[in-house]
């Protein structure tokens, strides 16, 4: 699995019916990233649940990027982001307490190189997924099933576009049934947070299984 070794504070190292840890704990700290296409809700994702400002590298799309910048489906949207999306979340009442390190990536295709770098030691990742542009939803997709970093998809439900059934949007992303396929507004922090610990746990079951009989990937592993 491509995230650091397992500490005894990891989740990846404490079996699923350990006891809860002793009261004032340190948390794990894990690196996540939010990934999707373009304008599929990941700035507005990490906004959302951040509970420090987030830093954000958005810039305004200008002509130069009409012919490679669709905005078929998402007219009003007037910035992308050109590096990266930060943000941090801690959950304290977690099973194990957690402080999650969040990396939204850039969506379009050409950024591609650099999802490599955000994807270095993380955990997991999250694809965010808008139905009405399902196309882009591929490329990342590929991305991370290709370096073998677990991750969760996360339809983001846009006022106005119509609701699919999560084994909907798994069957026209054509996903296997061992990746979760979960709904949220991605301006809802509790919708967001959910997202997040059920990468977390989905990562940890990814770790177990791993252990159990299969090499981890070591394709990102942290130098």
């Amino acid at each position: 699995m491509p995230s650091p070794t397992p500490r005894p504070d990891d989740p990846a190292a404490v079996p699923r019916n350990s006891p809860h840890p002793r009261a004032g704990a340190a948390p794990t700290v894990l690196k996540v990233v939010i990934a999707g296409g373009f304008g599929a809700g990941k700035t507005t994702a990490v906004g959302a649940v951040s509970e420090i400002t987030p830093l954000s590298t958005e810039e305004y799309l200008t002509e130069a990027s009409a012919d490679v910048d669709s905005l078929a489906g998402i007219e009003a949207k007037q910035t992308t982001t050109v590096a990266f999306d930060f943000g941090r979340l801690s959950l304290p009442d977690a099973p194990v307490p957690l402080e999650l390190f969040l990396f939204g990536t850039p969506g379009q295709d050409r950024f591609v190189d650099l999802w490599y770098d955000l994807s270095r030691g993380a955990v997991g990742a999250v694809v965010l997924v808008d139905t009405r542009r399902l196309e882009s939803s591929f490329t990342p997709i590929s991305f991370f099933e290709d370096i073998g970093l677990p991750f969760v998809v996360a339809v983001n439900q846009f006022d106005g576009a119509h609701r699919y059934h999560p084994e909907q949007v798994r069957t026209a992303l054509e996903l296997p049934a061992s990746v979760p396929v979960v709904t949220c507004d991605a301006r809802n922090s509790d919708h967001v947070a959910g997202v997040l610990l059920a990468l977390v746990d989905h990562a940890v079951n990814n770790a177990a299984t791993s252990r159990a009989g299969h090499a981890p990937s070591t394709t990102l592993q942290d130098a």
